[in-house]
């Protein structure tokens, strides 16, 4: 029902980016209204309308609440009757217990007692605010989703029958919710974060005769993608089983069938563990359903490390801070201890053995831990890191590249990705993202550019060469590439390529159902697949025949198909500390290549080798597992509501009349070229149109635009970005940011993220905004100028920024292709007497105009932007060098300015030039 014709005033349902806001905030308004109705004589005319807004209240959560086990379908409507007996009293308390319980997560631990004759203790402390010990001792609790076009007696049957098998001694508790079709078994699972197991019985129904707008949206996609509408009967439970897999496959699924096992053995059921016919056993139902959870709860190395920490051990090995034997027995150091606890240092050792095992040799836990977090993440193999993606990074480039082999790079990659190029000795041929020049940043490649390259190199008989693409998905200002498309047409090229993605930033995709086609090993899986479909050789086939003897021109502006024996060779770097739970540091890499086994794995052995510690933090390991174990388990809901908080800072400053007077959120339209957005889309909120539908967006457009970072244009301020982070987010109110532009400033939403930590940072800009306001109003003619310079020089007269001039040819093997050896430049730069260096000063800019050739004998790496503007190598062009003269920074990573821009001398150029002839 939409609200917004009512005469309650309430919000409109469209007012909601989800469900899940709506549902929250229509139990917090349904616990004020029946708490006012006890104050105000409800045949008075505002008791009328309390009595108006509970009734309209009511209907919103009704199509919402037959997806959640609590409060129930019982309880619910125990309310209503309530309400039309006008027994405001009872139906105050019961609301008020029911609302504080989803709040605080109290029916999760406890039975909530809802009618007034039950006593209850009060005991509503947030979940979360429990002391960790407390929670521990608890039992998990989940819901467990049951599809059947079931009657009142016969549902009482299942829940009956369920409830008789639990058992004391249950590592879990659970509570079912059932639903009649596989349209609301599809929505129930996209709404509800409490499933982790679908039970899909032989009753269920196709249509929803749910009819909201906010939940029939999470179909309209799926709906499309997948005919729905076209099954048959006999089809629903396996279908159900298959759809549930691919939008959320993290969850178990159990099909209950009365069809014959040959029937069933040749159908796709998805991940469904386990296929029960005719009359299900309830107690096998149970132990499985049970078992499948377990199985993703288990941390194997995570358990191993406090197990060894229970151990009596003599340590006679290195680290004395192992058993916390050093600090215990110190009289200087027991604030460390105090602050940090014992376990840390129990669980502390060099030790491989006593359960424990070698990250550089797993064969225990870490094998198995890594073993359970390829299955999270749908790689064939995963590997953990102890130091950053960085070295991830190094080590996929090392194992991969040989010294001469071409790679394409997005300039603006991570400096990591530049420094394995050295250590690789690869030709680099970099790639530049389209710019932003208004904002002093970079976006992405285009697709364009990148088969534009490729078909270069093979025009020039280099391709034999070409080994991998290297981009960033999604880059830090949340730029997310179509990477099937980009791996598609890449392959169409050359079927060999190999792809490493780096999701630094990217690592809690896999779970959301949006974002997970976009993730690298999501889409690796996907062409697996394709490529094997008889219909994929046909669609092949028909294209070569219609592109023989094609121009470049038309191979641009044709979506190329891949060739039926394309490999599959992609590799993911994600940061787990950057975006999920982990320590700082903790990282995987994620592989899906075909050829890993027979090609890559000794290679990549020895890289790993190279790279790790053979001191790895067992801290860092374990909290790897446990953050794998929480994204199996709750990343559905984190990912979510981080999303939620990100859409409500936009809404709060898109809507605010102070805040749009000096801070703008760059939407899709501004970071995203047209000719990249095929949905036209121009903002994922406005005033007058509401949410954009965000699935046709991540399924058409070229680029979309992560939406859990919003980047504040705040050069209406009057203050930079680094300024702006500094003095003010920072110092002032205790908001910590990463990344700035001259103009920008990036706030990035988390899985912690909170409702309240958004409401706080709205208010800070609300304050800054005020003051700014009162400041100009009292400001001389004189201020006022100051103050309009200053954001003219932000908005306005922001220095452009500069592309990838070229490599000197010195580093070149040709000048027909623009690759480069940066390994070569790098390693020249380490004898002095080849290197100078010059004043950024006119004399210098005077110099390169009139044509002379000046060669960067480093990486240049200002902060911001934080990638590099100059590579050992390249020749520095007069756009560059006006860049680096208008950058007010404070970081310059490879410039030193008491000695100036370090350059090649022209006489080591020669002599290299003379050497490689």
């Amino acid at each position: 029902m939409n609200l917004q014709h009512t005469s309650t005033k309430l919000p409109s349902v469209s007012d909601y980016y989800s469900a899940t806001q709506l549902r929250a905030d229509r139990w917090s308004a349904l616990r004020e209204t029946a708490e006012s109705m006890l104050v105000h004589d409800i045949a008075g005319r505002q008791g009328a309308k309390l009595l108006q807004t509970a009734e309209a209240l009511l209907d919103a959560l009704a199509p919402i609440e037959v997806y959640w086990a609590f409060p129930g379908a019982h309880v619910f409507e125990h309310l209503r009757k309530l309400l039309e007996q006008r027994n405001i009293e009872d139906l105050s308390i019961s609301v008020r217990r029911v609302a504080r319980a989803l709040t605080s997560g109290a029916y999760r631990r406890r039975s909530i007692p809802i009618g007034s004759d039950e006593i209850d203790n009060e005991d509503y402390e947030d979940e979360s605010t429990l002391p960790p010990e407390d929670r521990a001792l608890g039992r998990p609790y989940f819901e467990v989703l049951i599809v059947d076009n079931v009657n009142e007696h016969q549902e009482r049957f299942l829940r009956n029958n369920l409830y008789r098998v639990r058992r004391a001694e249950d590592p879990f508790i659970y509570e079912p919710v059932i639903v009649p079709s596989l349209e609301d078994a599809l929505m129930g699972i996209l709404f509800n974060h409490n499933v982790q197991a679908v039970i899909v019985r032989p009753g269920l129904v196709l249509k929803s005769k749910n009819v909201l707008p906010i939940i029939q949206q999470y179909l309209n996609r799926l709906k499309e993608d997948e005919h729905v509408d076209a099954l048959q009967p006999s089809e629903y439970g396996p279908e159900a089983c298959r759809l549930i897999a691919k939008v959320r496959p993290e969850l178990d699924a159990y099909l209950i069938t009365d069809r014959s096992a040959e029937d069933i053995a040749g159908m796709d059921l998805g991940r469904c563990r386990r296929v029960f016919y005719n009359q299900e056993d309830f107690l096998e139902l149970h132990l499985n359903i049970l078992r499948g959870v377990n199985r993703r709860y288990k941390t194997p190395f995570f358990t191993a490390l406090k197990e060894y920490s229970k151990q009596p051990t003599g340590v006679f090995h290195a680290m004395p801070i192992s058993r916390g034997k050093s600090i215990s027995r110190s009289h200087w150091i027991q604030d460390m201890g105090a602050f940090y606890g014992p376990n840390i240092f129990l669980a502390e050792t060099s030790a491989t053995s006593g359960g424990l095992d070698s990250l550089l040799e797993p064969r225990g836990p870490i094998k198995e831990a890594q073993d359970m977090a390829a299955r999270a993440f749908g790689s064939k193999q995963t590997f953990f890191a102890t130091n950053g993606t960085s070295t991830c990074n190094k080590i996929v480039v090392q194992a991969l590249i040989r010294p001469g082999d071409i790679v394409l790079v997005d300039r603006d990659c991570h400096k990591s990705h530049h420094y394995g190029m050295v250590l690789a000795g690869a030709n680099v041929v970099y790639m530049d993202s389209y710019p932003l020049h208004e904002y002093s940043m970079y976006g992405a490649v285009p697709l364009r550019e990148i088969k534009h390259t490729l078909l270069k190199l093979k025009a020039a008989g280099k391709l034999d060469r070409v080994r991998m693409v290297l981009l960033t998905n999604c880059t830090f200002d949340g730029l997310v590439y179509n990477v099937e498309r980009v791996m598609e047409e890449c392959l169409a090229i050359k079927k060999d390529l190999v792809f490493l993605w780096d999701e630094a930033w990217f690592a809690f995709a896999r779970f959301s159902p949006m974002y997970r086609q976009r993730t690298a090993m999501s889409v690796a899986n996907t062409l697996r697949t394709r490529l094997r479909d008889a219909s994929h050789k046909e669609a092949w086939d028909k294209q070569q025949d219609r592109l023989k003897d094609a121009d470049e021109e038309t191979l641009l502006n044709t979506r190329l198909v891949p060739p039926p024996d394309a490999r599959i060779r992609v590799y993911a770097t994600q940061s787990t500390h950057k975006t999920l739970t982990s320590l700082r540091q903790g990282s995987m890499i994620h592989v899906n290549d075909m050829d890993f086994k027979g090609e890559v794995e000794q290679a990549f052995h020895e890289a790993y080798m190279t790279h790790t510690s053979t001191s790895p933090n067992y801290q860092i390991i374990a909290s790897l597992d446990v953050g794998r174990r929480q994204v199996e388990l709750e990343g559905f809901e984190f990912v979510q509501r981080q999303v939620e908080s990100a859409m409500a800072i936009r809404r709060a400053v898109t809507s605010h009349p102070l805040l749009q007077k000096y801070f703008r959120v760059l939407t899709p339209s501004i970071m995203i070229p047209p000719e990249y957005r095929e949905s036209g889309i121009e903002a994922y909120y406005n005033e007058q149109d509401g949410w954009s539908d965000k699935w046709e967006i991540w399924t058409k457009d070229e680029f979309v635009l992560d939406p859990t970072r919003v980047t504040l244009g705040i050069g209406g301020t009057g203050w930079d970005g680094d300024t702006f982070k500094t003095d003010i987010l920072m110092d002032r109110y205790g908001i910590q940011i990463n990344k700035t532009s001259r103009n920008t400033v990036l706030f990035m939403t988390n899985i912690g993220t909170t409702r309240s930590s958004i409401a706080y940072l709205i208010e800070v800009l609300v304050e800054v905004a005020k003051e700014l306001d009162e400041l100009l109003d009292d400001a001389s003619k004189m201020e006022r100028l100051s103050f309009d310079k200053r954001v003219a020089g932000l908005v306005e007269h922001v220095p452009p920024l500069p592309d990838f001039s070229r490599f000197h040819d010195a580093f070149r093997s040709g000048t027909d292709t623009p690759e480069g050896d940066v390994r070569t430049a790098f390693f020249l730069a380490y004898n002095e007497d080849n290197c100078d260096y010059h004043d950024l000063d006119d004399v210098l800019v005077e110099r390169l105009n009139s044509g002379e050739e000046l060669v960067s004998a480093s990486f240049i790496i200002p902060y911001p932007p934080g990638f590099p503007i100059l590579v050992p190598g390249q020749v520095i062009s007069p756009e560059i060098l006006s860049f680096m003269r208008a950058l007010d920074v404070s970081e310059i990573h490879g410039y030193r300015p008491d000695l100036g821009l370090r350059v090649f001398t022209h006489e080591a150029l020669q002599g290299l030039s003379k050497k490689t002839k």
